[in-house]
C-alpha cells in the first residue's frame, strides 16, 4: 500500500506469491457524504491516481517490445476526461461506432491512434474512421468488396480472426469462438490478405478477441503464441509482413474478493517468450503488439455510490437503493457479482444477508442476492465495486430512470463533475410533443 487511505491496489506480493486484492474504496464516509451534498447519489466515481498508475504498469511491462501500444475500448467508459487522461499516456482508442470516433475527434485522438473495429456497421462509419486515418480492423472478408464499392482502400489495413474450433473453449461473455459473431475464419484470412496486396494495399495487421474479462495469463498468453504462429505463416505462405497484431481486450479484472489481477509481469514475460521465438527468427521483430483494454484499465477504479432508502421483510430481507439496474446492467444481465462496501461500516461484521435491490420493475434488478453485509439502516451509504468499465455506459432508461452523474476523484481529494446527470428534458428531447 502506498499510504493513501483506502486505496485498492492492484496487486500487491508477499513471499513472491501474488495475493487477492483488497477490496476497498479511495475515500472515507465523511469525504463521500461531502461529496454527495453537491452530487446527488446515484453516481459513478472514477480514481484518477489509480487509472493512471495502473495504465503506466501494462505500459511498463511491456517496454521490452519495438512498438507497443495500449488502444483504449471507448466502450467501456466513453467519457473524454477519461481519455484525455489516457492520451496523455500515449494510450490510443479502440472504437466501434461513430459517436466513438466523434469522441476521439473531440479529444484529439485520430490517425492509426485509433483502431477502428466494428461489424455490421454502416459506411458512413467507415467514412469517418478513414477520414480521421483510423486503422480500419476487418470483421468479414465481404467488407473488402463493400468499402471499395465507396472509395479506395487505405494503405493500412487489418483484418480480425477467429480461430474457431482451432480454440478449445471460451467464456461467458464472448463464448466459444464457433459461435461468436466476430471475424474470419482461417482460410479468409489468407484470401482476404490475398486480395488486399492485390488491390494496393501496403501495410497488413491481424488482430483476434477470442476472450473477455480472463484472468488466466497463461490464456492470454495462448492468445499471443496463436497469432505470432499465424503471422510467421502469412509472411511465410505470403510473403506479407504483419505490422501490426492487436490481441484485443480480454485481460480481465478479479471482480471477487478472492481473485487475483492479472500480473502484467507474468504476461508480459510469457508473450516475450513467443515473440522471441516465432517472431523474431522470421524477421518480424518490428511488428507492433498491441491491446485494447478497457475493463482493466479503469474498471477496478470507479464506484457507483448509491444511497439505502428502503427495506422490505417478507420471504427475504431486501434493501432497496437509489441506484437500479439502470446504472449498472452487469448484475442482471450476467449475474455478475460486484463487491459491496457500506460506508463506515467497512469493519462491522457481517452478521446480516440480504438482496440489494433498485426500483425498476424487473426482478433481475439487483446489485446482490444472498450478500453477507453488516447491518444496513436506511441512509447508509454503499459503494458497488469495479464499475469503472462497462457501468455507466451500459445505462439505459427502461421505466423512465435517468441516467447518472459521472465524478473524477483527484489525488487530493477534490472531484470533478464530467458528466452531469441527466434530467426528465434530456429525457423527452428527442419527442415532438406538438404533434400530439
Amino acid at each position: 500500500m502506498d499510504g493513501y487511505k483506502g486505496k485498492s491496489c492492484r496487486f500487491c506480493r508477499k513471499d513472491g506469491i501474488v495475493v487477492m486484492n483488497e477490496k476497498k474504496v479511495p475515500f472515507t464516509e465523511t469525504q463521500i457524504r461531502e461529496i454527495i451534498k453537491q452530487y446527488p447519489t446515484p453516481f459513478h466515481i472514477y480514481d484518477e491516481k489509480a487509472i493512471i498508475d495502473n495504465v503506466r504498469k501494462l505500459i511498463n511491462a511491456f517496454s521490452w517490445a519495438y512498438d507497443f501500444k495500449e488502444y483504449f475500448a471507448i466502450k467501456a467508459t466513453p467519457n473524454p476526461y477519461i481519455m484525455r487522461l489516457l492520451q496523455n499516456e500515449g494510450v490510443g482508442a479502440d472504437c466501434s461506432s461513430l459517436p466513438e470516433l466523434i469522441l476521439c475527434e473531440k479529444v484529439g485522438i485520430g490517425g492509426r491512434d485509433i483502431v477502428f473495429s466494428s461489424n455490421d456497421t454502416p459506411y458512413e462509419e467507415y467514412q469517418k474512421a478513414l477520414e480521421m486515418g483510423a486503422l480500419i480492423n476487418l470483421d468479414d472478408i465481404s467488407l473488402i468488396d463493400y468499402l471499395e464499392e465507396n472509395g479506395p482502400l487505405p494503405e493500412w489495413m487489418c483484418v480480425r480472426y477467429n480461430p474457431g474450433p482451432l480454440l478449445q473453449g471460451g467464456n461467458d461473455i464472448i463464448g466459444v469462438p464457433e459461435e461468436a459473431k466476430y471475424g474470419m475464419t482461417r482460410e479468409q484470412i489468407f484470401e482476404a490478405l490475398t486480395i488486399l496486396q492485390t488491390k494496393g494495399v501496403k501495410h497488413f495487421g491481424l488482430h483476434t478477441m477470442v476472450v473477455s474479462n480472463e484472468l488466466n495469463a497463461g490464456g492470454l498468453i495462448h492468445t499471443a503464441k496463436m497469432m505470432f504462429e499465424l503471422a510467421a505463416e502469412v509472411h511465410h505462405t505470403l510473403g506479407i509482413d504483419i505490422e501490426f497484431l492487436d490481441f484485443g481486450g480480454g485481460i480481465g479484472l478479479p471482480y471477487r474478493p478472492e481473485e487475483n489481477f492479472v500480473d502484467y509481469a507474468e504476461l508480459s514475460a510469457g508473450i516475450r517468450r513467443y515473440f522471441e521465438e516465432i517472431m523474431e527468427p522470421v524477421g518480424l521483430h518490428r511488428t507492433r503488439i498491441s491491446f485494447e483494454c478497457g475493463r482493466a484499465i479503469t474498471g477496478p477504479y470507479g464506484y457507483l455510490v448509491t444511497t439505502a432508502i428502503h427495506h422490505k421483510h417478507i420471504w427475504k430481507e431486501y434493501i432497496g437503493v437509489d441506484a437500479s439496474m439502470a446504472n449498472l446492467m452487469r448484475p442482471g444481465m450476467y449475474g455478475s457479482y460486484h463487491h459491496l462496501t457500506v460506508m463506515g461500516k467497512e469493519e462491522a461484521p457481517l452478521d446480516h444477508v440480504y438482496d440489494v435491490t433498485g426500483s425498476l420493475c424487473e426482478n433481475c434488478d439487483k446489485f446482490a442476492i444472498d450478500r453477507k453485509l453488516p447491518k444496513i439502516e436506511d441512509g447508509d451509504i454503499l459503494a458497488i465495486h469495479d464499475t469503472g468499465a462497462h457501468g455507466h455506459s451500459m445505462g439505459f432508461n427502461y421505466n423512465g430512470k435517468l441516467r447518472s452523474a459521472e465524478l473524477l476523484l483527484h489525488e487530493d481529494g477534490t472531484v470533478t463533475q464530467i458528466r452531469r446527470a441527466e434530467t426528465v428534458d434530456d429525457l423527452f428531447a428527442t419527442i415532438d410533443f406538438s404533434a400530439l
